[in-house]
């Protein structure tokens, strides 16, 4: 029987720009592996921002994650819907606005009215 030799191929091992030593810790927190799946245009756009920033992938995301768990602070400050309702004295409100919203924003059916002081479900049209 002859014997087959292989050509063993000695390549340098590609070169990681993050360290895989034990658990990593940033701040204060220690980071929590996790494996998410990415379409691959998802996935392209990723390494090419990594490309781009000359940063590793999982530091992109991390970067992507961080941007939007932010809420900067001009939002609670000059936010109109935190702001109280201005006062208008010539509004007439519609005493079943609450609970038959549908019909005067969407041009609905009316769903209830009052019966003997209480709101009442109306029979469904047809």
């Amino acid at each position: 029987m002859k014997k087959i030799r292989y050509k063993i191929r000695v390549e340098p091992p590609a070169a990681l720009k993050e360290k895989a030593v034990g658990p990593k810790v940033i701040g204060s927190e220690p980071m929590v592996r996790t494996q998410i799946y990415l379409s691959r245009p998802e996935h392209e756009f990723v390494q090419a921002e990594a490309a781009r920033r000359n940063e590793p992938m999982a530091s992109v995301i991390r970067r992507f994650i961080d941007e939007k768990m932010r809420v900067p602070d001009h939002a609670w400050s000059d936010n109109p819907l935190l702001q109280p309702p201005v006062d208008d004295p010539t509004y007439v409100h519609r005493a079943d606005g609450v609970v038959n919203h549908d019909h005067y924003i969407y041009g609905g059916p009316k769903k209830y009215k009052k019966v003997h002081g209480k709101w009442a479900p109306l029979p469904p049209e047809e």
